[in-house]
């Protein structure tokens, strides 16, 4: 008779080491138990079922009981909640919730995949409301969505700018709601840099989001939210997503132990503190292969592949653990935006020494029809050129960009590394130089002191104290917007005006998006000047950093016009 493996949850890591172990061993006894009504539902799929993406809820559901059973003889208990682990006897006891029937079941392995709960705080007033929804599984969203049909909302509030936030308050949008984001922080999105995240920010308000920042709940009421400053929200229907809270009450009540980001501490098979006893999923705490430190990371890939990790490990097969990075993407209406390993502020906040690149360049060639601007910032160790992260925002294949620095991430690559990655090129696909080899490329010039730049989050300091600022762009262009105080000198002009350029001061160029202000900025120190610096993202990336934050404080502009094209 084969192993009796227990599983406590069956959405993606439970599910996946059920599958695992039956394709390993046809003999064991494998049963699932989840609290739900489902098992195997899509959760990223969620926030796609409020604007119709996804039209029929139950096909957010892969996987029904019978369906487990009928292809791969697992049993799957729905509405089966476990409510103790007895260790010593290795039995777990299960309540149905349909029943309240309590019973008990015997175990040689048990898996703990129980996921990760919304975070609802105590001390809004109103958090409790009928009108106040969670986005977890396919019974919150047919909740939420059942609620704004029937009683027909046209105004609700997304609290929490994070992923889920930005999908339901899109969703939303898009089935035609008036849609408020609020985020208690500076930014939405935070595996993005704040001066990343302005794209999206723009890119939210142009598509009618009313974008709160910067502000969080203060209570609820029944048809409005009032925030921390006291502003008040029309909120008819209002949707919490600010966040979880790994599932660990228990995994504590059994004594397992918990690592000191409160999830459950696994090794590196994700075995637990106790041999007969595993856990995978948003419920655990993972290594961090960049910061070499424990984390979370709620994300669907790596419980998968935790899942089959856990299982080989059942059977003695060997797993090489290399501890998580953290890759992600997300759509925010006509753009894609992903990103993987550590941004600016993580790496910093790790004690990294680190430099990065900002550019602007094609995501394929420019003739085609449908090319657009790709905004790639790369992150770099210094000194040593070490790959650490990147993020992608463009209406082209952002998640390609990204999966290829995972890649380099993964393998330990360098910029020289990246500067001669081999892709493969074609007009209606990229560009010759594609956007990471020209990124790999700008970053060593910096490594290597070719030039020197300064980034877009500068520039409005370098302004107001009345720097010395060039834009290389031709005429028209500086006639359609520029900074208040720029100089115009065209790149096709620049040889035959070295004379107007100061060699006594500091110098700093800029042109649409960096390479023709990068071309200039070559021309001089060839010419003999010594203090010349390039604006990173240059005037696109300055009205894209600039302008969120202009119309929501109503500061002074640094540009005449802006520019985003």
């Amino acid at each position: 008779m084969g192993k009796r493996i227990l599983i406590v949850g069956g959405v993606a890591g439970g599910a996946s080491v059920a599958a695992r172990v039956r394709r390993i061993d046809g003999d064991a006894e494998v049963i699932m138990f989840d609290k739900g009504p489902h098992v195997s539902f899509s959760n990223c799929s969620l926030p796609y079922h409020l604007s119709g993406i996804v039209e029929n809820s139950a096909d957010l559901v892969l996987m029904s009981p019978e369906k487990f059973k009928k292809q791969y003889d697992i049993e799957a208990r729905v509405n089966s909640e476990v409510v103790h682990i007895n260790r010593d006897s290795k039995k777990i006891a299960i309540k149905n919730l349909i029943t309240g029937e309590q019973y008990e079941e015997s175990y040689d392995k048990l898996v703990l995949s129980p996921g990760a709960s919304p975070i609802l705080p105590r001390n809004i007033a109103g958090i409790d409301s009928q009108h106040v929804f969670t986005v977890r599984n396919v019974v919150d969203i047919e909740k939420l969505n059942g609620y704004i049909v029937e009683n027909d909302i046209q105004d609700v509030a997304v609290v929490g700018g994070g992923f889920i936030g930005v999908e339901v308050a899109e969703n939303l949008r898009l089935a035609g709601k008036n849609v408020s984001l609020i985020e208690a922080q500076n930014q939405i999105m935070a595996p993005f840099d704040f001066d990343m995240a302005q794209i999206l920010h723009k890119e939210m308000m142009d598509n009618g989001i009313n974008l709160i920042l910067d502000d969080g709940v203060q209570a609820i009421a029944d048809d409005a939210i009032e925030l921390q400053s006291g502003r008040k929200i029309a909120a008819q229907a209002v949707v919490m997503s600010i966040g979880v809270t790994p599932e660990t009450s228990l995994a504590r009540d059994a004594g397992i132990e918990i690592g000191v980001t409160g999830a459950i501490k696994v090794d590196h098979n994700y075995l637990t503190n106790d041999k007969n006893i595993y856990a995978v999923g948003d419920a655990i705490e993972v290594y961090s292969q960049l910061t070499h430190k424990p984390t979370k990371l709620a994300l669907a890939g790596p419980a998968q592949r935790q899942a089959r990790a856990a299982a080989d490990h059942m059977y003695g097969m060997p797993h090489n653990y290399k501890g998580v990075i953290g890759s992600s993407v997300v759509q925010v209406f006509e753009l894609g935006a992903a990103s993987t390993g550590l941004n600016e502020k993580t790496a910093k906040a790790a004690d990294i020494s680190c430099d990065f690149v900002y550019i602007i360049a094609n995501d394929k060639v420019g003739l085609m029809p449908d090319s657009n601007p790709m905004h790639f910032k790369l992150i770099y160790e210094y000194p040593t050129g070490k790959i650490l992260g990147a993020q992608a925002i463009g209406k082209g294949n952002v998640d390609k960009r990204i999966d290829v620095i995972a890649a380099m991430i993964t393998m330990g690559g360098t910029l020289e590394d990246l500067k001669e990655l081999e892709l493969c090129y074609a007009p209606l696909f990229g560009t010759a130089k594609d956007v990471v080899n020209y990124a790999a490329l700008v970053g060593l010039n910096l490594l290597y002191g070719r030039f020197q730049q300064v980034p877009v989050t500068k520039v409005r300091e370098l302004v107001e104290k009345g720097a010395y600022i060039v834009d290389v762009r031709e005429t028209g262009e500086f006639a359609r917007g520029h900074l208040v105080n720029a100089v115009n000198i065209p790149l096709s002009e620049l040889r035959d005006r070295f004379d107007e350029i100061p060699k006594d001061q500091p110098v700093y160029l800029h042109c649409r998006s960096s390479q023709r202000s990068y071309n200039a900025v070559m021309a001089l120190q060839n010419a003999g000047y010594a203090n010349v610096v390039n604006i990173s993202g240059s005037f696109l990336g300055i009205c894209l950093y600039e302008y969120v934050q202009d119309c929501t404080t109503g500061r002074e502009k640094i540009v005449t016009a802006y520019n985003f094209k």
